[in-house]
């Protein structure tokens, strides 16, 4: 629970779960980054196998923060059940860093994952919320830095991890490459953690009640037996594309439950928030289905249809390898979020900042906009290869809409949904994500290349034909996002006025988002 006068500033507290998000965050990308790519040259998988089993793991790894949640809110602690998570993913990566190419070993090691961002993920984005209860002003600020944050960490080891498997590959073997790239990730999560046993002491006064109790024995215990059940559950759904297809459609229905039953039960002056939160996660998982194309479609089509050398009027700058262009993604939201951060507060200080709603159909613009730049590049193709710089534009406005939707998703559950159920709905806006994540990998299986075909032009063709019927979906999607904003206003306002006639909290001194 959060203290009305802490003793340090949110602004400490802030930067301590920033750090360890980061390293966590550089812990995942680096893996992802990889993953796909490693499945198809060190474990045989086609393409298409590849994409589902990729696309089955980050659903569940999306999915797990809904019971992640509940449990740091109720059982053990939003902080500990945050640090509980962090360990478990540094295990996790260093299974990936044992040198055997069994998919039964990857598939462990992925559930170890799984469970580890359960634990971790809805806890470190509610302690945000917390630090900062009740002065929404500074939550979308905020969120827009926590989610730099992720891409701080990505942007690292997006870049690092594929180099240090090729220079690794190229001395000792391409095996133990693949695997020792994999065992930086573990690195950077021990990283973090030293890094948090130091400052953690700023977070004392932020969590949930169940932090400032005793550890429940008995409670943690049966915690573990779930943790290690779900391990074998997501072994077995990634062996199984049937299971993982039925696991998406019960996840589904799930979250959708869950939605209607805390309408159900909730205030009548938290309703309007709730459905208006309900409208932006349907959206969301939209979104989500463009953003899997990155460790997917867009891997892919870098690994056979881009000219990886940067140049500039014929002068060569540099030569990326293929995963490193999902990297783009990260760069441009590190450059992007401050931009827009100063832009809110800007706007907000006039009473002029557009709604959250508003800004999901902006962002859905910007990602139609991205994917037709593929499109259109691939008019100027040379031998099926496009230049680089049409990944580094098409990624920009990509990364401007994922700012603008998911960067804000996080935002959205803290302004909308009550405190009380704030672990519980930052999980299910998981779950939400996680499903599209899987749908993503199927769409992505639309650009299935047959075994046998090597000439990059026609695979040019396969590529930009998915790439040009995302951006219509984009431009539809925006549409349907500037239709409901009329009800989102009003939802909006309805949500404001109930949260108004509450007592609010005494305003806590934010050094980094003064205004003044």
């Amino acid at each position: 629970m959060a203290i009305q006068n802490p003793p340090v500033s949110q602004t400490r507290s802030f930067s301590t779960v920033f750090l360890i998000e980061m390293w966590e965050r550089f812990g995942f990308y680096g893996m992802q980054v990889l993953m796909v790519t490693f499945m198809m040259k060190r474990l045989g998988f086609i393409d298409t196998k590849a994409n589902l089993v990729w696309g089955a793991a980050t659903a569940l790894i999306y999915a797990t923060p809904a019971v992640g949640g509940w449990v740091g809110d109720k059982l053990l602690g939003t902080r500990r059940t945050m640090l509980m998570g962090a360990v478990i993913l540094a295990v996790g990566y260093a299974l990936l860093w044992v040198p055997s190419d069994h998919p039964l070993v990857t598939y462990a090691a992925l559930g170890v994952i799984i469970v580890g961002n359960g634990f971790f993920k809805a806890n470190s984005g509610n302690l945000v919320r917390k630090i900062y209860d009740g002065e929404d002003s500074k939550i979308d600020s905020a969120f827009t830095i926590y989610y730099m944050a992720v891409n701080i960490g990505s942007m690292i080891s997006m870049t690092l991890t594929p180099w240090i498997r090729d220079v690794v590959a190229a001395k000792y073997g391409d095996s133990m490459g693949w695997h020792t790239a994999f065992g930086v990730c573990s690195i950077g999560l021990l990283l973090g953690l030293i890094n948090y046993s130091i400052m953690s002491r700023t977070l004392a006064h932020v969590g949930s009640p169940a932090d400032d109790a005793p550890v429940d024995k008995k409670r943690l215990l049966l915690v573990m037996i779930a943790a290690v059940a779900t391990v074998f559950a997501s072994i077995l759904i990634l062996q199984s594309e049937t299971v993982a297809r039925w696991g998406v459609v019960v996840a589904g229905i799930a979250m959708f439950v869950v939605f209607i039953y805390m309408i159900a039960v909730c205030r009548s002056g938290e309703r309007s928030g709730l459905i208006a939160a309900l409208v932006l996660v349907v959206q969301t998982i939209f979104f989500f289905i463009f953003y899997q194309q990155m460790s997917t479609s867009l891997n892919l089509f870098a690994q056979r249809n881009v000219d990886l050398h940067f140049s500039i009027f014929g002068a060569h700058l540099f030569t990326w390898i293929p995963e490193q262009y999902q990297n783009l993604n990260s760069i441009w939201i590190v450059l992007l979020s401050p931009v827009l951060v100063f832009i809110y507060n800007s706007l907000g200080r006039l009473g002029k900042d557009p709604s959250v709603a508003a800004k999901f159909a902006w962002g859905f613009a910007a990602v139609a906009a991205g994917f037709f730049i593929y499109g259109i590049g691939a008019k100027w193709a040379v031998n099926g290869q496009v230049s680089s710089w049409i990944m580094v534009w098409g990624y920009g406005l990509y990364s401007l809409g994922e700012l603008l939707v998911s960067g804000l998703g996080l935002a959205m559950i803290a302004r909308y949904v009550p405190e009380r159920m704030g672990g519980l709905m930052m999980g299910t806006y998981f779950v939400a994500s996680g499903i599209s994540q899987y749908l993503g990998s199927v769409v992505a299986n639309y650009a299935h290349i047959p075994s046998g075909l090597t000439d990059p032009v026609q695979s040019l063709d396969i590529y930009t034909r998915l790439f040009n019927k995302l951006g219509f979906v984009g431009v539809g999607c925006t549409v349907v996002a500037m239709a409901v904003l009329p009800l989102m206003k009003k939802l909006s306002t309805s949500h404001a006025d109930a949260v108004g006639r509450q007592e609010p909290l005494p305003a806590v001194r934010s050094e980094e988002f003064d205004a003044t």
